[in-house]
């Protein structure tokens, strides 16, 4: 029996397709970042009608956007470690140890004198809050990547002896010595008038993390590692070196967010960060990353550390008691991961 011959114009139909309805359907309902996106405008909406004289206004945007840039390089970080499938519960132990470190070597440059330290002096106290963040992030790495300790293990002991790390340097005293250049500078400076230079500098780090993640090897080894780490073996990828260069960036971050909080603060804040790690947590989670590795977006996570903040600023502005902005967060944040677990039992019965 012959074959009928076909030309390369002619279309080949092995069935009935999909319909145009149902592809978009199913297009919108694998786009986390798009949904969690439309949480944030409806809040945004829902709280500029309840408080219109107060939340849409320029001094709200530049304190939410203030006081979520530490927030964001804890959670640029975490997008990576946990699309490895992984997690970091150290990120703001990190953060408070790295700051006390750059503090107490700003401290002992100037020789106390706030007033008189040069950016050559802030310069050194930059560079010690991020080897500080990177000793702890690679440390962690090793014992993940080398030693094969559980990951939430691993940076759970570290997140106990980073902030006890840091109570023993300082006795369990703030330094409040940081250079008034620094603060008055990065802390509380704007460029053009309106954007806050923190702002700029964490938009700066977060934009080349994005970059890295979806254009380079890096990141398309971080999706390989995290969707089949032994498939990613075979195909050649020193599995092992990447995480711990992982935890490492992570820690860095962590470093960067200390410094950032000690430019904003003026001080290390030891006992402000406790529910960081938590809450960095679920700004990638609620921006669309798997909790079971293989996908995420920076840009997700950027949306999600905003949510939290927009419910935290919002609540207090109507009138609604705090107490509900943690338990709002819990609920949407379960909802996400419920979400995720959908898709993934959808793609895994096709």
């Amino acid at each position: 029996m012959s074959v009928p011959q076909r030309s390369a114009g002619d279309e080949i139909v092995d069935g009935p397709g999909p319909t145009p309805g149902k592809t978009l359907r199913a297009r919108l309902a694998a786009a986390p970042t798009l949904w969690t996106g439309l949480v944030l405008v409806v809040l945004c909406v829902l709280f500029s009608a309840v408080r219109p004289d107060a939340f849409p206004t320029l001094f709200n945007l530049q304190t939410l956007l203030v006081q979520a840039a530490p927030l964001l390089m804890l959670a640029v970080g975490m997008t990576f470690v946990i699309i490895t499938s992984g997690i970091d519960l150290s990120v703001g132990s990190v953060l408070v140890f790295a700051g006390v470190v750059s503090a107490q070597t700003m401290e002992a440059l100037s020789g106390g004198d706030a007033t008189g330290a040069g950016w050559g002096v802030i310069a050194v106290g930059l560079l010690a809050a991020l080897v500080g963040g990177a000793v702890w992030g690679v440390l962690n790495g090793l014992l993940v990547a080398v030693a094969k300790v559980p990951a939430l293990i691993v940076t759970l002991g570290s997140f106990g002896a980073a902030l006890g790390a840091a109570q023993l340097l300082t006795n369990g005293v703030d330094v409040r010595t940081v250079p008034a250049a620094l603060r008055e500078t990065l802390g509380t400076g704007t460029s053009l008038g309106v954007v806050p230079n923190l702002v700029i500098l964490a938009a700066i780090v977060t934009a080349l993390a994005g970059w890295a993640l979806h254009t380079t090897a890096f990141g398309r080894r971080t999706y390989a590692i995290g969707s089949n780490a032994e498939a990613a073996r075979r195909s050649g990828i020193d599995v092992a070196r990447h995480l711990v260069s992982v935890y490492a960036l992570t820690g860095v971050l962590a470093g960067l967010a200390g410094f950032m909080s000690l430019a904003y603060f003026g001080t290390t804040t030891i006992s402000g960060h406790s529910n960081d790690n938590l809450n960095a947590i679920a700004s990638v989670v609620l921006g669309g990353t798997s909790l079971f590795g293989g996908v995420g977006t920076v840009l997700g996570s950027v949306i999600g550390v905003f949510i939290p903040a927009v419910l935290d600023a919002g609540f207090v502005m109507a009138g609604v008691r705090p107490f509900w902005q943690p338990i709002a967060v819990g609920a949407v944040l379960v909802a996400a991961v419920w979400l995720d677990q959908r898709r993934r039992r959808a793609r895994n019965s096709r």
